[in-house]
């Protein structure tokens, strides 16, 4: 089976105290740490077991700066086979339309029978992935945590969280596009060796030339949607922590929500 996931590199939530830039319009970018986003982990994670379990290739493919070579190598360190660069200043400012306009550019110069892409990224629109399937007109399905595959079959069985934390299973049709959920498996841990061994492995960089592309459809000039303002929420009042064993804590909540007439 041969699966294509995308990923992206992003702030680091945990590595980071982020401030607005001096516009409002965006963050203070300049001194960030960043690394790959935490739901394209998962992604590859699942593309590798895949593989692992019915044979095939996991190629990862990010739209970014050279910058963002580092989050490809780290995933192939985790065990994708192959990663490409979509590198080109015409991207730049391209909103999840034009995102997904560049990746589905690169799916048609390839053969995939399964796409993966985080369930969202860092700005949490969530959108890529869907846009994604229905430029490809391919069938997609959202927030996945669990896939079935069989050897050779055309369709696999897909998990998803719905409403009241339930769980529904549907059969798909392949190719197809899933954006995966965050615990559909355990990542595992990349280790030194493992960088270093594809620290050398050529990574190809594809433009808008490469991937037959017109630049005025892409980045900012052809965006449909801008950002226009970046804001840090007021505080609200302090949250009240509540101390004791489980029980103590029971009782007190109860008592806190019949006060407020919560409770008759």
């Amino acid at each position: 089976m041969e699966i294509l996931v995308c990923v992206k590199r992003v702030p680091d939530t945990a590595e980071n105290e982020f401030e607005l830039n001096s516009e409002g319009n965006d963050l203070d970018r300049d001194d960030l740490v960043y690394s790959v986003n935490e739901w394209d982990n998962y992604a590859v994670e699942e593309a590798i077991q895949i593989v692992d379990n019915v044979g095939g290739n996991v190629t990862v493919v990010t739209v970014g700066d050279d910058e963002s070579e580092e989050v490809l190598r780290r995933e192939m360190a985790m065990g994708a086979n192959n990663g490409i660069l979509l590198s080109d200043d015409a991207f730049g400012g391209s909103d999840g339309r034009g995102i997904a306009s560049i990746l589905k550019a690169e799916v048609e110069k390839g053969k995939y029978d399964l796409i993966l892409t985080g369930a969202q990224a860092d700005e949490g629109a969530g959108q890529v992935g869907g846009m994604l399937a229905a430029m490809l007109d391919m069938p997609y399905a959202s927030l996945v945590n669990k896939i079935d595959v069989e050897d050779g079959a055309s369709t696999i069985k897909v998990g998803r969280e719905i409403e009241g934390g339930n769980q529904e299973m549907n059969e798909i049709d392949l190719p197809c596009v899933l954006s995966i959920q965050t615990g559909i498996n355990e990542p595992r841990y990349v280790g030194i060796r493992g960088i270093r061994k594809v620290a050398q492995v050529e990574i190809p960089v594809k433009g808008a030339s490469d991937l037959g592309m017109d630049p005025a459809t892409v980045g900012e000039a052809a965006a449909k949607t801008k950002r226009v303002d970046y804001f840090v929420p007021d505080l609200g009042e302090g949250a009240e922590m509540l101390e004791g064993s489980t029980d103590e804590i029971i009782t007190q909540l109860i008592e806190r929500i019949k006060s407020k007439g919560g409770l008759a």
